[in-house]
């Protein structure tokens, strides 16, 4: 649905974006992280036709961004970090006012505004003024312009940016909601939001691909170390120099009341570290393995140490 290919963008000296390639599959929900200044945001502004690039090729839906770009923008809806609300128009006069700048015909504006309000769960301000609503309602009428044309893409940088934790809960079911139906881009510096949100992402440092692809696939690339923690009845610290004689632990450590193992993960040693506390009558309570968490993922990967 969006594929980029050695997308490059030059501000005089300074690359922005630097020979950038990824994909992102129909109906699925994609990340695009990296710290500030890693191009995200250029990256978005280029997918929607609000700015040129230097060089590369983007396409959207079939339509190539640089020789359609008013196809590419009928069929994209972009919610930009700074949502362009008008404070002294109401949520129906704006979402009028978008629909005619975004050409839908006179005689579906009306179900096209209705249905924008009913899918951003706006109908109990759509009276108000924009300038007397929640900034939560503000971000829900900045999707609902994103929306009232009925794109195939959606592009949405920093979604949840200054809202607080019960409306960031309801812009991140809002966006889940749409899943399927349309193909999703959104930026965020919230790690946590990818894994509750999102199928996949792509990361870029300083305009360049880092790694791209599912949460799933990436963990697997960067995990060169599996991990465990077990719970005993018994026992402490001076265990640590009996569970190392166990052939293949790299690293045994203590944490609160849980042994913390490390090991190659081109081994696998659970069996054998289970074996030796009941051969040792340690009292074993509960294994459970160490994921990764997406900020372990997301940290090893912008530090460099992988390179997809």
């Amino acid at each position: 649905m969006i594929e980029v290919e050695h997308l490059t963008k030059k501000y005089g000296d300074l690359e922005a974006v630097r020979n950038l390639s990824f994909k992102v599959e129909e109906g699925k929900i994609w990340g695009l992280l990296g710290p500030n200044a890693a191009g995200k945001t250029t990256t978005m502004r280029i997918l929607t036709g609000y700015l040129p690039a230097t060089d590369g090729k983007a396409v959207v839906a079939g339509f190539d961004v640089f020789e359609q770009p008013n196809d590419v923008k009928k069929i994209i809806g972009y919610l930009p970090e700074v949502v362009p609300l008008y404070p002294d128009m109401t949520v129906n006069e704006y979402l009028s006012f978008v629909a005619e700048i975004k050409q839908i015909p006179a005689s579906e504006r009306n179900k096209a505004l209705q249905k924008a309000i009913e899918t951003a769960g706006l109908e109990v301000v759509r009276r108000r003024l924009i300038k007397n609503i929640s900034r939560g309602f503000k971000q829900r009428v900045g999707i609902a312009q994103a929306l009232i044309h009925d794109p195939q893409v959606l592009i949405l940088d920093e979604p949840t940016i200054g809202l607080d934790p019960a409306q960031i809960i309801e812009i991140r079911q809002l966006i889940r909601s749409l899943k399927g139906e349309r193909t999703i881009m959104l930026s965020t510096h919230i790690l946590a939001e990818v894994t509750q949100t999102c199928d996949g992402v792509v990361i870029i440092r300083d305009g360049h691909l880092m790694a791209s692809g599912s949460l799933d696939e990436l963990t697997a690339s960067v995990k060169d170390k599996e991990r465990m923690s077990i719970k005993l009845k018994s026992g402490g610290e001076e265990l640590i120099p009996h569970f190392m004689t166990i052939p293949g632990a790299e690293k045994v450590s203590m944490k609160d009341d849980e042994f913390e193992f490390e090991w190659s993960s081109d081994k696998d040693i659970r069996e054998d570290i289970a074996k030796f506390c009941v051969q040792k009558d340690l009292g074993l309570v509960e294994m459970k393995p160490q994921v990764m968490s997406i900020e372990d993922l997301y940290l090893k990967i912008v530090s460099g140490d992988v390179v997809q």
